[in-house]
């Protein structure tokens, strides 16, 4: 591309990202099919990721997207929004994703003590992910921080714990802490070295509400995921909604009371029962609700099918669309290196379920996916990369390797989106390989 042809486009991608944040911060609506065709400004870390590939088949294809414009997709599904470098669930993190082509943005679905939906990744992390210790709100939490008996083991404060005035009073971090504080200052440490805080300056909270509104003017679609309740908390799902059904029915009335298509949202969770309700009483939404698969968690061996309970075909004929397990429950690698499909995968194929997966860009691969070998000397590695165990091959070396294992998800796989805490990694290679 010449020299002026680059400025041109350049200048194209940025007023055009121009015109999405305004929208953004306070413009009109727009909908997803208006702004499909934005360009998407991925910044140089997928530039940098293929630069460090080996040679082969798969770089070179790579290579020859370069000078291609990029645009949004919706096979990249924003984490958290880009939870990588923004504290995560905050309206700056879900204008960063947006801005690095997801079509989809996720917020984590928990609730207040007077029964808002509220943006988190879990019912009682706000010690971790909020400024709470350091505010006077530390005194509402299930189990404070005690400056007269520091235990960093012992804190546990949850959006329950407040009002949704109170729980916007607060500062979205990263989410993280320090396992030796002796001081609600020092437990707020904690990030590892691959991330940062330069964006901890600033992180608005968002309500349920306030994203689908966001998510509206950005023109992406949804994927709300209804958090479950967690058991040491002060208040529970029961005490605010009355039940988990009514629970659930909440998250879907704030879209139908939006005016949202139905069709534009990915409800999820991990509670198979929710799946089922949605199913059968919110039908619309219900058709696009993604099973969460945390069954390894259970005994699934991820290569014997017998292990899977439901089976795929099961809980194909109860209903469900789409399946969304992590990474390492979908691949395995071959004596010779190669990343082919598990059982797992082939199964839900052949049961008909549609995978998403989760999560791309969530590890440390700057010295590959293991960490060591246990006492029986096998390998260890990350847990999204857990598939990399073969003691006769690696197949994840590096960072840049991750490019590997997005295209056997897409190519050998066959999944229709996949979760990421930095989307323009995925982006680029869904734009390179022209995925819808």
């Amino acid at each position: 591309m010449q020299k002026a042809q680059k400025v041109a486009h350049r200048l194209a991608i940025t007023l055009l990202l121009v015109c999405t944040m305004q929208t953004a911060y306070g413009g009109n609506k727009a909908t997803p099919e208006q702004h499909n065709n934005i360009p998407a400004d991925l910044g140089p870390r997928p530039f940098y990721l293929v630069d460090g590939m080996d040679d082969g088949e798969l770089k070179e294809k790579l290579e020859a997207c370069k000078n291609q414009p990029f645009y949004r997709t919706p096979f990249s599904i924003g984490h958290r929004g880009a939870a990588a470098q923004f504290p995560e669930h905050t309206r700056e993190s879900y204008i960063a994703g947006a801005s690095m082509g997801a079509g989809i943005l996720e917020c984590d679905v928990t609730f207040t003590a007077d029964g808002e939906l509220v943006c988190r990744h879990a019912q009682c992390d706000l010690h971790t992910t909020t400024n709470i210790l350091t505010t006077e709100l530390n005194s509402h939490c299930t189990q404070p921080w005690d400056p007269n008996n520091p235990n960093p083991d012992t804190v546990k404060c949850c959006a329950s714990d407040l009002t949704l005035a109170e729980f916007k009073s607060l500062k979205g971090k990263m989410d993280s802490f320090d396992p030796t504080a002796t001081s609600a200052e020092a437990y707020q440490g904690g990030v590892p070295d691959w991330r940062t805080q330069l964006y901890d300056a600033r992180g608005t909270l968002m309500t349920h509400k306030e994203s689908i509104e966001l998510f509206q003017q950005l023109g992406v679609e949804f994927t709300p995921e209804l958090k479950v309740g967690d058991p040491g908390a002060k208040t529970t799902i029961d005490d605010v909604f009355g039940s988990q059904q009514a629970y659930a029915q909440k998250m879907v009335d704030d879209y139908i009371a939006a005016g949202v298509n139905p069709n534009q949202v990915w409800p999820q969770s991990f509670n198979l029962d929710d799946i089922h309700y949605w199913i059968a009483k919110a039908p619309k939404f219900g058709k696009q609700a993604v099973f969460l698969d945390e069954r390894y968690e259970n005994g699934l061996n991820p290569n014997d099918a017998s292990t899977f309970q439901p089976s795929m075909q099961a809980l194909a004929e109860a209903g469900v669309n789409i399946i969304a397990p992590p990474i390492p429950l979908l691949l395995r690698v071959t004596d010779d290196g190669d990343i082919v499909p598990s059982v797992y995968a082939a199964k839900a194929r052949e049961a008909g379920l549609k995978i998403i997966t989760w999560t791309l860009e969530r590890s440390d691969l700057r010295r590959g996916s293991r960490t060591g070998s246990d006492a029986e000397g096998r390998p260890q590695t990350t847990f999204y990369y857990g598939f990399d165990i073969n003691p006769l091959a690696q197949a994840v070396n590096k960072d840049s390797d991750q490019y590997k294992v997005l295209d056997a998800l897409a190519q050998k796989v066959g999944v229709i989106g996949v979760f990421s805490d930095w989307p323009a990694t995925t982006t680029y290679y869904a734009n390179c390989m022209n995925l819808k």
